[in-house]
């Protein structure tokens, strides 16, 4: 995409920690207008390095980075002004009322009076918070929290929102409620959305496009449904009974392709997964590798970060997949 066309855009980043930590090796993404952007990838793969120097909050190395066409090293403040951000943790007091917090952030950003009470109304109204306005935050339920850490985003109106981990820890009702709500923050108000999540569901049903980071660099880009279709077959996976100890046979005369073993799981692609299974079986068998379970299924998104990455989603991000 061309500058013309993009809101978030980052090109050739690259941020080392001492002593020779790359945490960034020439990162490039570009993001337009409206539309809601997923990055995914382990931990320590660079999401949050490439997040604190697209909102200020840190420099590169080298490379260039604009959000609305500001530069964010040269023109730092008209970018948080442009942005919203909302951060993995809370930031809003949790001794003080809700409508405090909302009241304090629009100060901060130069807003008072009534179209400040207006706004901070206007809200609270949105988020489903009205007959909490009044209440300490810390009365708060973890969906109302959340909800209330998106409000002090958008305060300011921002054209740009940033949601890092924004779902983490919520229960899945609450979760729906606040999947819904970005859909509807990118579809009716035009936001342009970074969106960083441990849940590939998420990122399979919010994204309008994702990136797959790993060390540093973006592996692969494109929308859900896109990359999932280039992956041909059914994704076969196979629990053993027990961690092999020796070889698993000749799989790939059974059909399989894309062997991999972690542990007792085995994963796999196959054109025609239930066909393969019994004969993949029987292989296991004969090379002392019993299976204890088995699922055939269309390729999903683990299944693309698997073939990016080299290992599936929850090894590195623990079992918040």
């Amino acid at each position: 995409m061309s500058s013309t066309t993009t809101h978030i855009e980052a090109h050739g980043l690259v941020k080392t920690y001492p002593p020779d930590t790359r945490a960034l090796d020439g990162l490039s993404i570009a993001i337009a207008p409206g539309e809601v952007f997923g990055l995914l990838g382990p931990n320590g793969a660079g999401k949050s390095t490439a997040i604190n120097i697209l909102t200020t909050l840190a420099r590169p190395d080298s490379g260039t980075a604009t959000i609305a066409g500001h530069d964010v090293l040269r023109r730092p403040q008209r970018v948080r002004r442009a942005i919203g951000v909302v951060a993995q943790n809370s930031g809003a007091d949790p001794l003080a009322t809700g409508r405090d917090n909302l009241m304090l952030q629009g100060r901060l950003y130069g807003l008072g009076g009534t179209p400040l009470k207006q706004r901070v109304a206007e809200l609270f109204e949105r988020f489903g918070l009205t007959g909490a306005a009044d209440r300490a935050v810390r009365t708060y339920s973890g969906g109302m929290r959340r909800r209330l850490d998106v409000a002090l985003g958008l305060v300011h109106r921002p054209s740009a929102l940033f949601l890092d981990e924004p779902t983490t820890g919520l229960d899945p009702e609450a979760r729906a409620a606040l999947w819904a709500e970005i859909a509807r923050l990118s579809a009716e108000d035009g936001l342009t959305i970074l969106l960083t999540t441990h849940y590939l569901e998420e990122a399979d049903r919010l994204t309008d496009r994702l990136a797959i980071v790993d060390k540093g660099r973006v592996v692969v880009t494109g929308t859900a449904d896109a990359l999932k279709g280039e992956l041909k077959g059914d994704a076969v996976r196979i629990e053993l009974r027990d961690e092999p100890a020796a070889g698993l046979g000749d799989l790939a005369a059974e059909g399989l392709r894309e062997v991999s073993l972690a542990g007792r799981l085995l994963s796999a692609r196959a054109d025609d997964g239930a066909a393969a299974v019994p004969g993949v079986l029987a292989a296991l068998d004969r090379a002392g590798a019993p299976a204890a379970s088995v699922t055939v299924a269309r390729p999903s998104l683990d299944d693309v970060y698997l073939r990016h990455v080299g290992h599936r989603f929850d090894e590195t991000n623990g079992s918040l997949s």
